[in-house]
């Protein structure tokens, strides 16, 4: 009898100790992630490269929408979330890393007829004002786009989808999606546009910045 209750016992122990064992591994993955804005932390954040994706959309002969991207790009990210409105943005992005899914094609967009990636490797973009809240989670920002040696201003619709501890990176995060519209025209990117290659030009942003003064 007392071999048995023993035995139970140790089972017993055993269970617990793989319970505590499994909410600790519970409490190291769980991100810790909120959505209300205002309980995010305020930081000075930089992109996480290996989750940020930049899109640019344009119409082709109203046929589809012809869809690019730009593979590298740096961006850095200031931002209190009791003071939304003075949130600043910088990304500066490597033209020569534009990518079409088409080679051929993609050399030629570098060509100084399109993107002229050897006198401009870079464009860059800089919030300069807040605008308005839209919802409690969208606002939008004033900007500045230089792209071909040309600064225009272009606004900038953000979407804050929330914050956390990454447990894989082990540092605090921010997520938000972007959108923005200009004109390639009003930076000399006109080529075919009487011809039917749409001028709008349509930007998409998913990226993911982490908070540099901290890792946990």
């Amino acid at each position: 009898m007392k071999t048995k209750l023993l035995n139970r016992s140790g089972r017993l122990s055993a269970l617990l100790a793989m319970v505590v064992v499994l909410a600790s591994c519970d409490r190291l993955l769980t991100p810790d992630q909120t959505t209300e804005i205002t309980e995010l932390r305020a930081g000075q954040y930089v992109l996480d490269p290996d989750h940020a994706s930049l899109l640019w959309k344009l119409n082709h002969l109203g046929f589809s929408t012809f869809v690019g991207r730009f593979n590298q790009f740096a961006a850095s990210l200031d931002f209190d979330p009791e003071n939304i409105e003075a949130a600043s943005l910088e990304v500066v992005i490597d033209t020569t890393s534009l990518d079409v899914n088409l080679p051929e094609f993609e050399e030629e967009l570098k060509g100084d007829a399109w993107f002229d990636v050897a006198a401009f490797p870079q464009a860059v973009y800089r919030t300069t004002g807040f605008v308005e809240a839209v919802d409690d989670d969208t606002f939008v920002y004033d900007g500045e786009l230089t792209l071909l040696g040309v600064t225009a201003p272009v606004q900038l619709e953000v979407n804050f989808h929330g914050g956390g501890r990454n447990f894989l990176t082990r540092s605090y995060t921010v997520g938000f999606s972007g959108s923005a519209t200009f004109k390639r025209s009003d930076f000399g990117l006109d080529r075919f546009v009487s011809f039917g290659v749409g001028d709008d030009i349509e930007l998409e942003v998913h990226v993911e910045f982490m908070d540099v003064g901290s890792s946990s």
